[in-house]
This record gives C-alpha cells, sequence and structure tokens, in this order.
C-alpha cells in the first residue's frame, strides 16, 4: 500500500507517512507500561514500515541500469552497520535506571529522539525522486502522459525474470535464513554455553563483516552474480551448522552468514526493480518486501519448532535442503536483466567510439 501511494504521491511524501507512523510506534511504546500497549506499538509500527522499500525504489529513482545494484548495495551496508551497533546501544541504554513504570523507557526515548531528528532532516533535506515528478520519466521517454497533457510514447519495456519467480525466491531465502538466524543463539548455549555478551560479540562480528562486504564487494558485483554468491554462502553455512563442534568452525559458519547478508537481499531487490517501470517501482519493491517479511515472520516458527522437536541437525539439514533449492533458482532460473544488458553494451560502444 505504501509503495503504491509513493509511485502517485511521490516518494518524499510517503517516506515522511512512513516516519511519522514510526514515531508514533515508538512513543507508545515509551508510555507503554501493560503488553497490549506494547503490542499496540509493534502493530503501528509493522502497518508504517515503509521506509526500507521506499528507500530501495527512491536509489532506483536516481540510478540507471549500470549503478542501480551498487547503489543498494550501498544503501544495505548502511542497514548493516545500524544493526550491528543498534541493539548493543539499546541493551546498554535497557540497563539505566529510572522511576517509571517502563523499564524500557529510556531506551525507547532515545529511540524517539533518533527517529524525530531523522524525520526533520528529510523534511528540511529531502527532495522528490519520482521520475514522473522531477521530469526525468518524461526524458527518458517513460511517462504515462507529457505536460501538454497528450500521451507520450512508452520507452519499450523488456521483462527478463518473472515477478512471481523472485518473489517466491525472497521468500524461500528468508523463510530459512531468518529462522536459522533465531535458532542460533539456542545452538550456541547448547553446543558452548554462550551467554548475553558473547553471542552479542557473535552477532556484531556478522554484522561488521556484512557491512564490510558490502561497502567493499557487493557494490561491486551485478545483482544476479552477487544472489549466487550469498546463496552459496548460505548453504555452505547451513552445512557447516549441521555438523561443527568447535569455534573456529562456529566463526567459519558465521563468516558465510555475513556474506548471505550482504549479498542475497540486496541483489534480488535490484533484480526486482529492473522489472518495473518507474511509475510502478514503489509498489512492486513494496510486494517484495511483503513476500520476504512473509518467510521472515513463519521462518522462525518453523524452524525453532523442528530443532526443538528433532535436534540441531535435522533442522539445519532442512535448511540446507532449503537453501540448495534457492541456489538452484539462483544459477538456473534467474538471469541478468536486459536492460543492465542493453545498458552496459552501450556503454562499451560509447567508450570504444571515444
Amino acid at each position: 500500500m505504501i509503495g503504491h501511494f509513493s509511485d502517485r504521491y511521490g516518494r518524499r511524501y510517503a517516506l515522511l507517512a512512513s516516519m511519522c507512523g514510526n514515531m508514533l510506534s515508538v512513543l507508545l511504546w515509551v508510555v507503554a507500561v501493560d503488553f497490549r500497549t506494547f503490542v499496540a506499538s509493534r502493530v503501528v509500527g509493522g502497518l508504517s514500515e515503509g521506509n526500507v522499500q521506499i528507500a530501495t525504489a527512491m536509489a532506483s529513482d536516481i540510478s540507471d541500469e549500470t549503478t542501480r545494484g551498487s547503489t543498494m548495495a550501498i544503501i544495505g551496508a548502511c542497514f548493516s552497520v545500524a544493526f550491528t551497533f543498534g541493539p548493543g546501544l539499546g541493551a546498554w541504554l535497557s540497563t539505566v535506571a529510572t522511576a517509571w513504570a517502563n523499564p524500557f523507557a529510556v531506551a525507547a526515548g532515545f529511540s524517539l529522539f533518533l527517529v524525530a531528528v531523522e524525520t526533520l532532516y528529510l523534511y528540511l533535506c529531502l527532495p522528490e525522486t519520482l521520475p514522473s515528478l522531477t521530469g526525468r520519466e518524461a526524458a527518458k521517454g517513460n511517462a504515462p502522459n507529457d505536460k501538454s497533457g497528450t500521451k507520450a510514447a512508452a520507452r519499450p519495456f523488456e521483462r527478463t525474470n518473472s515477478r512471481f519467480l523472485l518473489y517466491a525466491t525472497h521468500f524461500v531465502f528468508l523463510l530459512f535464513f531468518s529462522g536459522m538466524e533465531t535458532s542460533l543463539s539456542f545452538m550456541t548455549y547448547d553446543l558452548f554455553q554462550f551467554t548475553s555478551a558473547k553471542n552479542g560479540r557473535l552477532l556484531g562480528y556478522i554484522g561488521l563483516i556484512a557491512s564490510i562486504f558490502q561497502g567493499g564487494v557487493t557494490r561491486r558485483l551485478t545483482p544476479l552474480m552477487s544472489v549466487r554468491i550469498g546463496t552459496v554462502s548460505c548453504l555452505t553455512a547451513f552445512v557447516l551448522l549441521s555438523r561443527l563442534s568447535t569455534l573456529s568452525g562456529l566463526y567459519t559458519a558465521a563468516t558465510c552468514l555475513a556474506v548471505t547478508s550482504a549479498t542475497v537481499v540486496t541483489g534480488l531487490n535490484a533484480l526486482s526493480s529492473f522489472e518495473a517501470n518507474d511509475h510502478e517501482r514503489g509498489g512492486k519493491l513494496g510486494i517484495m518486501r511483503s513476500w520476504g517479511q512473509l518467510g521472515r515472520g513463519l521462518g522462525p516458527i518453523l524452524f525453532t519448532s523442528v530443532y526443538w522437536w528433532a535436534g540441531r541437525e535435522y533442522a539445519y539439514t532442512m535448511g540446507s535442503m532449503g537453501a540448495l533449492v534457492v541456489v538452484t533458482v539462483a544459477f538456473l532460473g534467474l538471469k541478468t536483466p536486459k536492460g543492465m544488458t542493453q545498458a552496459r553494451a552501450t556503454e562499451k560502444k560509447g567508450q570504444q567510439g571515444q
């Protein structure tokens, strides 16, 4: 819904509306002194969680076919940095004593401050990027109507990958990957008696490696190559996790998980952006994210149920089978977008002409 809103009224308004919803969500968390208010906070936060796909759509708006993958990788690196340091900061703030009935009021209040500052910054400094409102769409011959009100000739648009295949790949990948993430702390406690601090260091290591990989490697790869590298890395991690017995094996698997985090979702989002015109990209990327969030919601339930019912080996073997399906699709089902291929061919011709 938020994606379609951004396609019609602009990315800037949609993002600001999403941020206002986030502010309301965090405000409810600040004042929450019972479980119902906390649940209401999470519901509001979920309904207004459109900032990720809108940021992705804006990255598509301001980049061309040859730079889109690298632009999205930089956005992914920013998220990785935030997810690396954010949980630790929140955990520390939750230990600050307060007279308020909500023991997490300090952490929630600081989150509210950050969201409010970000919203103000976006309101003052963020320009509109939707091509139909900035004139870029008409310049590319992609606008539904020109300035005189007459129908403009649409640029021929060729799809390469099935949207359903991209949505299904995103869903299946996150179904198993998010389940594995949830069970990781259980496994480290069972095998190595990890404390919360040690689990925090492990997750911090994953986030740090993912940030470095996204900023230094992923942005130089094509989206399809990113997906392929990441899915193979994910399969490797599942195999290692089902059989490891040492800390070195654990951190080897964690490195593979970091590479997976840095590549697959970024690559799939970039591939999906090539399968939509400028005036529908926000909605299509929103659907893509919705399928991913569905997998992220069901994955922990499925995976942890198998983990506790059948054991670690069965759970991670099941994950390996799911990852193998995604690897097969990445190598045999997905293709390099035609728009990217044509853009690179044109760029090479221009360089030869010089």
